[in-house]
């Protein structure tokens, strides 16, 4: 009898978030590629970001964004 334990592989950077550079009071995109579909956390120090007016989250498949509205000194 042949018992086979497959582990997942964790989901990595295939495409990292780059710096990117706006406006104060306009919108900033920021995207990344994932080597798989996984659920994804946006972070800003140690809070969690919450969709709101300011921050939308986008993903498909392995494509993930935050957009980032009415930038200010303190998005950066």
């Amino acid at each position: 009898r042949l018992l086979l334990c497959f582990s997942a592989l964790p989901a990595l950077f295939k495409e990292e978030l780059r710096n990117e550079e706006a406006m104060e009071g306009k919108v900033v995109t920021l995207r990344c590629e994932l080597t798989k579909s996984a659920s994804v956390e946006w972070k800003k120090g140690h809070t969690v970001l919450k969709p709101s007016e300011k921050y939308k989250m986008r993903q498909k498949d392995v494509i993930v964004e935050l957009v980032i509205h009415n930038l200010n000194e303190s998005d950066a």
